[in-house]
């Protein structure tokens, strides 16, 4: 009888802890803040939050002389359906994080936006955070496959003793790969068939954040 108890307590656990392997980052760290203000979006703008019960309330996006303020809760994408280049174009955007997250919570601009208020919602996005790290990831529905997982490069700036971090985001699309640059430097290149890139084009701010985005720019590429 033992035996049996302690079996069923330990496969009990098992699932616990796998449970907990697979559980969203969001959900095993800080809780979404409360935002004071939030629920409305810049005219044209559109919202799509990341977790079921995630709610626009809280989130504050606010418009200002340069771009845009966002104090997230949930973290989401945000996007204007308009903004939907193809062929070969560019994306930019200065990204300055006004103040130290709780833990290292990313931010940047997404490429390839399609169904993106669906099941089947579809982009790529190229985020930074504020260890000095970098990711690019496709979402896929559910899957969120990595294209390049978290990686240091020096071409991110780091916050400075207050605790704020400037940094400048580009995505070069062209005829047959696809640049991702940081203040101006390539830190990587990917073939343009392992990208998704035709689609709306945008901003992704994770959870938590106080954000200011400034010079978000779509255009036909220059040169590539």
């Amino acid at each position: 009888m033992k035996r049996i108890v302690l079996t069923a307590a330990l496969a009990t656990l098992g699932a616990t802890l796998l449970i907990a392997q697979d559980a969203p980052r969001h959900e095993m760290q800080d809780p979404d803040k409360m935002v004071q203000g939030g629920g409305k979006l810049p005219a044209g703008w559109q919202a799509r939050l990341d977790g079921p019960g995630a709610k626009l309330e809280g989130v504050k996006f606010e418009p200002t002389s340069g771009g845009f303020h966002v104090t997230s809760g949930p973290a989401g994408i945000y996007y204007k359906a308009d903004q939907k280049p193809t062929g070969t174009f560019e994306t930019h955007a200065r990204f300055i994080q006004l103040e130290p997250a709780a833990h290292p919570e990313a931010y940047g601009l997404f490429v390839g936006g399609a169904d993106l208020q669906g099941d089947n919602q579809k982009y790529t996005y190229f985020l930074i955070r504020q260890d000095g790290k970098f990711l690019i990831k496709r979402r896929d529905g559910a899957a969120t496959p990595n294209v390049v997982a978290w990686t240091e490069n020096a071409a991110i700036k780091k916050a400075d003793a207050p605790g704020k971090m400037t940094n400048d985001l580009g995505i070069e699309v062209g005829a047959d790969s696809v640049r991702f640059l940081i203040n101006g430097t390539e830190v990587a290149s990917q073939p343009k068939t392992q990208i998704d890139t035709n689609g709306i084009a945008g901003l992704r701010i994770n959870h938590n954040l106080n954000v200011q985005v400034e010079g978000f720019t779509v255009k036909a590429a220059t040169s590539h």
